[in-house]
């Protein structure tokens, strides 16, 4: 069979949701697995992480030029963690036949510090369930990086058991400083599952890399297995990134992960902040959430504790159009890169609701003008009203099974700063 109908095959058996922007060289494979095509690649992984929240294993099928559209989330959520496997299925394009770069996305990897699986001819189907593990395994994102000559190889059909597992979301007690350091952590027992992985197979030299032809086959490609810094000679497609990584090294063992309490505080919402009256609506309503970066943080600590998750600015739309249904977001993340996940969700008719907390600034930075995002929303029919605005407020922040954005006009006190509680 060719390699581009064995991944499909896996990819349909092991994940329960798959998404898509269409692209040379994974156009094809996003037809084949019926993914949902999308607005855009950060959107269609947050659809995924959102997915993942409910427990479901989600694929996101992309170019390799897609990958630097997702980098935030991709990024944040190695820190914040997830439930059910997320797979980033990369077309990578070394000679640019159809790409306007020719980027190596297992650098990605590296930045991001996540499995990448780079499958050869037998382990195409194994690879997509060991990818999904492993993204189980270490709570975030894994890599499966393909290239055109992998779906075009004549490859083995070795169906493996689906075997789910489940990631775990960053403890609310811990700082952001307490979440990298447990993410740290994580990454660093990643190299053991590496050096164990059976995909890789081990009969000196040179070693083969993906379609390329060697006796040795390496496929965890990052980290990459300790007995890699052994081979000499390495054959892959594209940049040299296996044959540079040869001896990386786990990090040091990290740390117990910071918590709020043995800091000694947390932080809030400001102490005259016009918007703690809709959070404590929130709050009585019970109405958990998806939030996003800036003040809408801050309804993940006491004394609200609604926020399940937060992957970075303008995320918390889709991610909550699969999770929750209820996205808190700021004016300037809204604008910054929120819009095009409303748009797709306004397109596909999803049930959301989503709160912008309008204050014209961006609080958590210094208060810089920030857009009043009214104008650009007209098109949503959103409602519009001030936070004092009691009866609106009321009427308003519940969840129905249509796509509705409400707008929270208020204004930030003078010489207002986000309150630090001490325990």
């Amino acid at each position: 069979m060719k390699g581009i109908d064995v991944i499909t095959g896996a990819l349909l058996a092991c994940t329960d949701r798959q998404y898509t922007v269409p692209g040379f060289p994974v156009t094809e494979l996003g037809a084949k697995t019926r993914a949902e095509m999308v607005i855009n690649e950060k959107t269609a992984l947050e659809y995924a992480l959102g997915d993942s929240l409910e427990g479901r294993r989600a694929a996101v099928i992309i170019k390799n030029v897609g990958v630097n559209a997702c980098a935030d989330p991709l990024l944040q959520a190695a820190a914040q963690g997830l439930i059910g496997g997320v797979l980033l299925v990369v077309g990578d394009d070394p000679e640019a036949l159809g790409s306007q770069t020719a980027q190596d996305s297992r650098y990605y990897g590296e930045l991001a510090e996540l499995p990448v699986i780079e499958p050869d001819a037998s382990t195409c189907y194994a690879g997509v369930e060991a990818a999904l593990a492993a993204s189980e395994q270490f709570s975030r994102v894994a890599m499966l990086r393909l290239t055109p000559e992998i779906f075009d190889a004549e490859v083995k059909y070795l169906p493996v058991p689906r075997h789910p597992g489940k990631g775990r979301l960053s403890d609310r007690s811990w700082t952001m400083n307490g979440r990298i350091t447990a993410a740290e952590e994580l990454y660093r027992t990643m190299f053991d599952w590496s050096n164990a992985s059976a995909l890789n197979q081990w009969k000196g030299d040179p070693a083969g890399v993906g379609a390329a032809r060697g006796n040795t086959r390496i496929v965890t490609v990052h980290p990459l297995p300790a007995q890699a810094a052994r081979i000499t000679e390495v054959h892959e497609v594209g940049r040299t990134f296996v044959r540079d990584h040869r001896g990386l090294q786990p990090p040091a063992p990290q740390q117990s992960p910071e918590v709020m309490q043995s800091r000694g505080y947390y932080r809030t919402f400001c102490k005259n902040c016009p918007f703690k009256p809709m959070m404590n609506l929130l709050k009585a309503r019970r109405m958990n959430m998806i939030c996003d970066a800036g003040c809408s943080i801050l309804g993940m600590t006491p004394p609200y504790e609604l926020g399940v998750a937060s992957y970075g600015m303008g995320s918390s739309i889709a991610v909550a159009a699969r999770s929750t249904k209820v996205a808190l977001i700021g004016d300037y993340a809204l604008l910054h890169s929120g819009l095009n996940a409303l748009i797709d969700v306004y397109e596909k008719h999803f049930p959301l609701l989503c709160i912008v907390m309008n204050n014209n600034c961006t609080a958590m930075t210094g208060k810089q003008r920030s857009y009043d995002p009214a104008p650009y929303l007209l098109w949503a029919d959103p409602v519009i009203c001030s936070a004092d605005d009691e009866e609106t407020l009321k009427n308003e922040l519940v969840v129905t099974d249509t796509p509705r954005t409400l707008v929270v006009n208020g204004t930030c006190p003078e010489g207002s700063s986000h309150e630090t509680v001490n325990y």
